[in-house]
């Protein structure tokens, strides 16, 4: 990877790490009036921008510096800063990549493509949270007069980053509408896909939003549920201080094995899950299936003071539904107990349609240095988001709920 220091404009500078940056600088930027030691009972009754645990200070540095994403594993981070008059004034998280892994917005074919023009993919440099297809916030700018200015010194100092790195690209990923509209402006390319969600609607329960669906539906899911549970299966939810070194061995067992078999080789460490419960554990929501008292599943998730997050799933045993089970209809359960707005089940899965999670658009920003290489996936681009468009349609006649 180039190993030249860059020079940006005045006011903005590269951090290697997120440890860095002082914590509540960054989180001023990233989480403005959320310290991270929030009661989780305020969750979805604040006024403010939602907290969303990703872009975090705690949870890039888990993720960096239990050695997940690093230069070694190529996520090299280049976070870039932007400093005012106070102090820090924005912040976009930043990673020099020299392959497509962990993304999630896949550009595989646009690699290819280079290759075969004689020019290099990589390095390429992503604004986003490694191996987290999760929508939230990128351009971090300190809420104020400024805000908007800042979020677009930062959209603009990222291509001329690339170009003095001799990066081929910049990509923002799983970013809101609104920056994906600025970026836009800007000359970025716009991408979309499609998730899952369910959306709490105003459900006071479960039963609450299993009397929305269709009576064929609801049997369904009520059948599902108890067949998951049969044969002696407990579940429980652990946050906090609950959530012991027992039981990140048991999910990190469950969590290998998903990995291994799905990407050949898991991108998070062991380590990575005891950082996170150490600085992070009030933010976790971890379910854990037993039987006859032994683990045997779980589903590691995140919480927002809007949403839940769904991360990872993984099983030593197979039970019929049980998958549906701890990730899905317990993530609904406890997001309406809480008060959250949504539960977000991660990337990709049309059969969650038929569990109530309704698709749901993703957006993604890509700057592209070379002209050639711009105008081509620029057109190929236009033609994908018409069929995102026609996809999210198309399956939203298919959700289960009632008619009308």
């Amino acid at each position: 990877m180039p190993s030249a220091a860059p020079s940006l404009a005045a006011g903005l500078r590269i951090a290697q790490s997120v440890a860095d940056v002082a914590r509540a600088e960054w989180d001023a930027c990233a989480n403005p009036g959320w310290p991270s030691d929030r009661p989780l009972e305020s969750a979805g009754t604040d006024a403010r921008l939602p907290y969303n645990p990703f872009v975090s200070h705690d949870f890039l540095r888990c993720v960096e510096e239990s050695g997940s994403a690093t230069a070694r594993t190529g996520w090299a981070p280049r976070h870039l800063l932007l400093d005012g008059p106070g102090g820090l004034a924005g912040v976009l998280p930043l990673y020099l990549k020299s392959h497509s892994m962990g993304e999630y917005v896949f550009d595989w074919g646009w690699a290819e493509a280079f290759e075969r023009g004689g020019r290099r993919y990589y390095p390429k440099l992503q604004a986003s949270v490694p191996f987290t297809p999760a929508t939230g916030r990128r351009l971090l700018a300190l809420p104020g007069a400024d805000a908007e200015a800042s979020r677009r010194r930062l959209a603009v100092a990222a291509t001329e980053l690339t170009q003095q790195l001799g990066a081929s690209s910049v990509h923002v990923t799983f970013m809101p509408q609104d920056e994906w509209d600025l970026c836009a402006g800007l000359g970025y390319l716009r991408r979309t896909d499609q998730q899952f969600h369910f959306l709490a609607e105003g459900y006071r329960d479960f039963d609450d939003f299993l009397a929305a669906l269709a009576s064929r539906k609801r049997k369904t899911l009520r059948r599902e549920r108890a067949e998951a549970l049969a044969g002696g299966i407990t579940v429980e939810h652990l946050t906090g201080r609950d959530i012991t070194e027992a039981a990140w061995d048991a999910f990190f067992a469950f969590y290998m094995d998903t990995g291994s078999r799905k990407w050949g080789r898991p991108y998070l460490n062991r380590r990575f899950f005891s950082m996170l419960g150490e600085r992070m554990a009030d933010r976790v929501l971890l379910v854990m299936a037993r039987r006859a008292g032994k683990p045997i599943a779980g589903a590691l998730n995140l919480i927002g003071s809007d949403a839940l997050y769904g991360r990872y799933w993984g099983a030593t045993e197979h039970h019929p539904f049980l998958h549906f089970e701890v990730c899905y209809y317990q993530a609904i359960d406890w997001a309406l107990a809480h008060g959250l707005k949504r539960v977000e089940a991660g990337a990709q899965g049309e059969h969650k349609v038929a569990r109530g999670y309704v698709p749901t658009p993703t957006y993604s920003a890509h700057w592209i240095a070379d002209p050639r290489f711009r105008k081509a996936i620029a057109d190929y681009l236009a033609h994908e988001r018409a069929q995102t468009d026609a996809a999210i349609e198309e399956l939203a006649e298919h959700t289960p709920f009632r008619k009308g």
